[in-house]
């Protein structure tokens, strides 16, 4: 696994971003890409903005932007004039992750559901209601195309079955790579090949742009559940939406019209976070990459999933109880979520995919003795000792079988 993955890059790449250097490490566009402006303005920390709502004395002026926006949902120039129609401090955060992803614009929201809802209801207005994706998904993504609740249809494929699924009304492929909670990878360029015009949605969550830029390899969309590894702490929820500045302009008139808007102060934390993201990311994927070679070799323990790109995150099955498991942990957090700097442990079968259909859960590589662990910044001789234990607390009914290969 190369953690050094995507340390330079053209910062001009896709994002129109005018005056910056030609190369910057990755790196160092996680710590300034946002913030250029601070230093002439007297200022070292991104200032926090709390308006709602913003003074205005030209009403005729403002009665044109808001036309213009209604029209084409361009971001406002000038002055704010309300918080569901931009922050800037939230602006800062969109500037700097549509940098790190080399997309031209992204936006953000007050969830990840929130902002692939988001999507699917810009999609919608165009009257291209049809989706095609890839299982395994998040669980509540899963359950928001396969319930219909948009008013979506889904065509669930294999990645190979993407171009034949397509339908003059589809709108939208969908996929997320690693997998939650499998960790199964897709080839992205492939699966945008087979896309041909229809925009590729990929939910980078797990990988981050640390170690995947799907925009690079042809999606049009670029999802972050920004709760997770964006944020980093577990303290903070967002959603964000990497794209084209045409896609963008849809969105951000769904998000004013919907008011799925990210707050400030989020928007504030989750700029901080992708100062350390690089760092974190780093630190927990080679923890990570550890305890799934000594996961591997334990006889309690069927199968490890680990991906080839690498990242924090790493899903096992085991032979004996996996509730046991769960709550013989000391250490480790039994929690949802993931991506902060503690260790996290869950069973999805009982959680996160709780609400995704059993036979649907099973088919798309989720047993009911399957664990997903997110990997923080803890030394790995702690986590080991307490995976050790836990491990040992669900031996019951357990064996010594083969497994398979840890990496998939």
């Amino acid at each position: 696994m190369d953690l050094r993955t995507h340390d330079a890059y053209d910062a001009q790449d896709g994002c129109g971003a005018a005056g910056h250097p030609a190369r910057r490490a990755f790196a160092t566009e996680a710590v300034h890409a946002g913030r250029e402006d601070l230093a002439a303005q007297g200022l070292h920390a991104a200032p926090l903005d709390l308006s709602t709502t913003y003074p205005s004395f030209d009403s005729r002026g403002e009665a044109a932007r808001l036309d213009a926006f209604a029209a084409d949902g361009a971001e406002l120039t000038g002055m704010p004039v309300y918080a569901r129609l931009g922050n800037p401090t939230v602006a800062r955060f969109e500037t700097a992750l549509a940098r790190l992803e080399g997309t031209e614009s992204a936006v953000a929201f007050a969830s990840g559901m929130a902002a692939l809802s988001a999507v699917l209801l810009a999609r919608n207005a165009l009257g291209l209601r049809h989706v095609v994706a890839v299982r395994p998904l998040y669980g509540c993504s899963d359950h928001l195309l396969t319930a219909g609740l948009l008013g979506s249809e889904v065509t669930w494929v294999d990645p190979a079955g993407v171009a034949d699924a397509l339908r003059p009304d589809t709108g939208l492929v969908l996929v997320e790579s690693p997998a939650n909670p499998t960790l199964a990878e897709i080839d992205l360029r492939a699966v945008a090949h087979a896309c041909g015009s229809v925009p590729l949605l990929v939910d980078n969550t797990f990988a981050t742009p640390v170690l995947q830029r799907p925009a690079g390899q042809g999606a049009r969309l670029v999802l972050h559940s920004a709760t997770k590894y964006l944020g980093g702490h577990g303290d903070v929820m967002g959603g964000v939406v990497a794209c084209d500045e045409e896609l963008a302009r849809r969105l951000r008139q769904v998000r004013f019209a919907t008011g799925g808007v990210l707050h400030p102060l989020a928007g504030y934390l989750l700029l901080r976070g992708l100062s350390t993201l690089p760092v974190r990311v780093r630190a927990a994927s080679a923890t990570a990459a550890e305890l799934a070679r000594r996961l591997a070799a334990d006889p309690r323990v069927a199968r490890v999933h680990y991906p080839r790109i690498g990242g924090a995150m790493i899903a096992f099955e085991v032979h004996g109880d996996p509730h046991a498991v769960i709550a013989g942990v000391r250490l480790i957090t039994p929690a949802v979520s993931l991506g902060s700097v503690d260790t996290l442990i869950q069973h999805p079968a009982s959680i996160s995919h709780r609400i995704v259909d059993a036979t649907d859960r099973r088919d798309a590589g989720v047993s009911d003795r399957l664990l997903r662990l997110s990997v923080g910044l803890e030394d790995v001789e702690d986590l080991w000792a307490d995976l050790e234990g836990a491990l040992g607390a669900g031996r019951a009914g357990g064996g010594t079988r083969p497994k398979e290969a840890a990496r998939r």
